[in-house]
């Protein structure tokens, strides 16, 4: 039989094809995963490599689950809303899906707004203003664990019921500090209480406190609350025991990372009380989570915020999975809406779930730390005081906030 030189070459080119077809069929979607967070300020061993770590190790005990490619990629916002809201879209334009952690609250709120607009996802890890599920909420938008109204509820109620009621507050400047001052304020007042005064510094740029410090300790008031985070709360908890506050007053950090204590010692902290939704060393699962994470971090044990970037992403990537990632890429919006009709369930946090606001429900700790003779160990840091169940500790659904599940 011949062959005509047309029908030789057709059926070249056809097998010269052949591999090709074959291998577009067998391209695996690919979503990207943007971590923003604080890798050189205040917050970064609070967030930081170690969220960078947990995004990570989330993917690992996953990838064998997927049907599809994952890309992660991290950046520092520098604490600055300009800056991280340039840097998410300039990653949602290129084609990135979520980002992930995003501590510094009035980032969060720049960062919100740009995922919204692009149709992508914000998986908060670490900002804490409760207006991002409340005031400011948004569809595209999963706050995971914790935020500005349980902290003042928690931790600021458990004072209040202790007889704690004369109260001076130091707030940094910005949405997260002004938050957490005024939600504890409305605490402290419904309990018939009294609010002395309430001095705002400049965030980030204030390392010296001691002007604020002096006048609280002048106001007569009986409890300092700090409204606010990282290396801010630990320098006003040193320079308090400094300037002799811890003798006549109640030191209150209204957000205490076990991260801090660890970095100002038991032997400084020790009977101080916080709220956190994860320690380490809780329970079984809590313990199996952080032996898989230390050697990613060795030298930073995880706290509520890393647990939560881990979480999230964890929650994220089964949920793309039973979506399929293609269809997971079109919308952020309708994948956190499949997200919020997902129960969650993970070493990190045990069962729970993500309201139709996009806050997630898991129980609220309340932790009093050890003193250097309890401590056992160097990260061996808190002592379970209370649990409160999230029901009692998150805010209301805000009637604008009821956005679809699927």
């Amino acid at each position: 039989m011949s062959i005509s030189r047309r029908g030789l070459i057709g059926t070249a080119a056809a097998l010269s094809a052949a591999p090709l077809l074959h291998a577009r069929a067998q391209a695996k979607p690919t979503l990207k995963l943007g971590v923003l967070t604080d890798l050189s300020g205040t917050y970064r061993d609070n967030t930081g490599p170690t969220s960078v770590a947990a995004t990570r190790l989330a993917l690992e005990e996953m990838q064998s689950h997927l049907d599809f490619n994952v890309e992660i990629i991290s950046a520092d916002h520098q604490n600055k809303p300009d800056v991280a809201a340039s840097l998410a879209r300039q990653w949602c334009d290129q084609g990135v899906d979520a980002i992930i952690d995003v501590p510094t609250s009035s980032v969060a709120l720049a960062v919100a707004e740009v995922v919204r607009e692009k149709d992508k996802m914000m998986l908060n890890a670490s900002a804490t203003v409760a207006a991002l599920t409340d005031a400011q909420c948004s569809p595209n938008t999963i706050v995971w664990s914790f935020d500005t109204y349980e902290n003042a509820h928690s931790t600021g109620g458990a004072l209040m019921a202790q007889g704690h009621k004369s109260w001076f507050f130091v707030t940094a400047n910005y949405a997260f500090g002004q938050s957490l001052a005024d939600l504890t304020k409305e605490v402290v007042l419904k309990g018939d209480g009294e609010v002395k005064g309430d001095l705002r510094y400049p965030f980030p740029d204030t390392t010296d406190f001691s002007s604020y410090l002096t006048q609280a300790q002048a106001s007569g008031a009986k409890v300092l609350g700090l409204a606010m985070a990282g290396l801010d709360t630990q320098n006003c908890i040193k320079q308090s025991a400094e300037f002799g506050l811890t003798k006549t007053m109640k030191i209150a950090p209204l957000l205490l990372f076990m991260t801090d204590v660890h970095s100002l010692g038991v032997e400084t902290c020790a009977g101080l009380t916080t709220t956190e939704t994860f320690y380490w060393d809780l329970n079984d699962r809590t313990r199996a989570f952080t032996k898989r994470l230390l050697p990613k971090s060795p030298k930073n044990y995880p706290n509520q915020a890393h647990a939560s970037a881990y979480s999230t992403t964890l929650h994220y990537l089964k949920t793309a999975q039973a979506m399929g990632a293609a269809e997971a890429k079109k919308s952020g919006r309708a994948t956190i809406a499949r997200m919020k009709s997902i129960p969650t369930d993970d070493d990190a946090f045990g069962p729970g779930r993500v309201r139709e606001d996009g806050r997630g429900e898991f129980p609220a700790y309340l932790f009093q730390i050890k003193t250097k003779a309890e401590s056992t160990g160097e990260w061996d840091l808190y002592k379970l005081i209370a649990t409160t169940p999230a029901k009692d500790v998150l805010h209301p659904v805000n009637d604008k906030c009821h956005f679809p599940t699927m």
